[in-house]
């Protein structure tokens, strides 16, 4: 049952020469190959790779040379570059796509001997709040497969939540990391803008894209993001900051603390009755913890939707225009240059990745722009100065990660204004630039996780997983 561990308790092990990560990393591929089939959380399986960088954790580990990461297995997002590994973004376009470096984040994860599994199912280039925008397939939730695991990182959750590794690393560009967290019962951390590099990440939205850790517990999070955090001079929005030793602040007293209850998050109509609840339960945990609790306003909190999805297509249309099957990826057969460019296009690209370029192109078009992507942008600002002016009054904000828990494959996937609102707890942190957890708060009736988001001030990072540490330790 070595796959069951946490990275705390299996990094303890592997320091006491209890198991090997040899035999840890086993534990894994052998869950991976009973499960994957069925829970599709992974396009690539790299076993062979896996092995032999156990064997060089393992010898490290005996010359005493380890960190808390060092032999762990973790898988990656697709989405994500990994030198020598198959990167396909879970877009037909780049089935073929080996990249030939790493992105930053995995070379500092590399570096402490983590041990990489595989790479796992995404929607699309990010493109979804279901993991149904996969050209290998959806998702499918662990522990009812009727159901979605969430998106766009919904491989990564499946994978923590089924212990078919110990972490994983994703990508949240307006919830991609805390909404599949929140349905499948694990932690899920979007980092502040800037934190963590984007360097070697497929881009979607370069304003808004994160990339984040998701675990089992908040004091896992906190172990990765103090080896993938800090500076990289290949990307100029990352910070200077210092990095915390986010692991040793975790047990620092919650008493006093000051918690905000957005008032808007509480009254939207599609917010169901047991989710409310759970996370109501939650905020009087933090009360009887000796917080204070007050209920604020966000009041453009409402607007947050469509200025992402105005700002994401937009970006989107951009970024995404350098996958034409010359370069590098799948190139289709066509009689003239045109043609080649848009079969490769149309057959590389799933419904809603061509939905989102047309929708961004329109909006950035002559005449459009300042319509549409300006006037998003002021709006934008506004959403950040709700949470500077609520975080002068408050010290964290406690809202649902989700109006509901994980819906039925194909149940939205017709509906393309309710799929988008999937995220409507989810973007308003992530369009301000704010770091946000999702932890699990308890379960539906039914057995499905709900998860609380917590979200705080810029670089407050070492707080919200101080919260998350002591609800999940309640």
């Amino acid at each position: 049952m070595l796959h069951k561990l946490t990275i705390t308790d299996a990094s303890k092990g592997l320091a006491k020469k209890e198991f090997s990560s040899v035999e840890l990393t086993q534990a894994c591929l052998d869950r991976i190959e009973k499960r994957n089939d069925d829970i599709n959380a992974y396009i690539t399986v790299t076993a062979d790779h896996a092995i032999a960088t156990a064997k060089k954790a393992d010898a490290r580990i005996a010359k005493g040379e380890h960190t808390a990461l060092t032999g762990i297995p973790y898988s990656v997002k697709d989405a994500i570059c990994t030198k020598g590994i198959r990167s396909t973004g879970a877009g037909q376009i780049l089935d073929n796509y080996v990249p030939p470096f790493s992105a930053t984040v995995i070379e500092k994860i590399e570096k402490e001997g983590a041990v990489l599994v595989g790479k796992t199912n995404c929607d699309a280039f990010g493109h979804g709040a279901s993991n149904e925008h996969s050209m290998y397939g959806p998702v499918k939730h662990p522990l009812d497969q009727t159901k979605v695991a969430g998106g766009s990182s919904g491989g990564s959750a499946a994978s923590v939540a089924d212990d078919q590794c110990l972490f994983s690393i994703g990508e949240d560009t307006g919830g991609s990391i805390r909404q599949p967290a929140s349905f499948c019962g694990i932690a899920g951390l979007r980092t502040s803008y800037g934190r963590n590099s984007r360097y070697g990440i497929m881009p979607m939205a370069s304003s808004l894209d994160t990339v984040g850790p998701m675990a089992k517990t908040s004091e896992d999070i906190a172990f990765v993001l103090e080896a993938m955090a800090g500076h990289d001079k290949k990307d100029a929005t990352t910070m200077v900051d210092a990095v915390p030793k986010y692991s040793q602040l975790l047990s620092a007293d919650v008493k006093g603390l000051r918690v905000g209850v957005p008032k808007e998050y509480f009254q939207l109509d599609g917010l169901e009755e047991e989710v409310k609840v759970a996370i109501e339960g939650q905020i009087e945990a933090l009360k009887n913890m000796g917080c204070e609790i007050t209920e604020v306003s966000l009041p453009h909190t409402k607007y947050a939707i469509p200025v992402y999805y105005i700002i994401v297509p937009s970006e989107d249309s951009s970024n995404l225009a350098r996958l034409d099957g010359i370069r590098y990826g799948v190139r289709a057969e066509g009689e003239e240059l045109f043609d080649m460019y848009a079969n490769s296009r149309a057959a590389g690209f799933p419904e809603e990745v061509k939905r989102r370029i047309m929708v961004g192109t329109y909006a950035l078009s002559a005449g459009y722009y300042d319509a549409y992507y300006r006037k998003a942008q002021k709006v934008r600002t506004l959403i950040r100065q709700d949470f500077d002016r609520v975080f002068d009054m408050v010290d964290i904000l406690v809202t649902p990660t989700s109006p509901y828990p994980a819906f039925d494959i194909g149940g939205k996937k017709d509906d393309v204004l309710a799929m988008y609102l999937a995220d409507v707890f989810a973007a308003p942190a992530a369009v301000a630039g704010m770091p946000a957890l999702s932890v699990p708060a308890g379960n539906t009736k039914d057995g499905l996780p709900i998860g609380l988001q917590i979200i705080g001030a810029r670089l407050s990072e070492d707080l919200l997983l101080r919260v998350g540490h002591h609800l999940e330790k309640k």
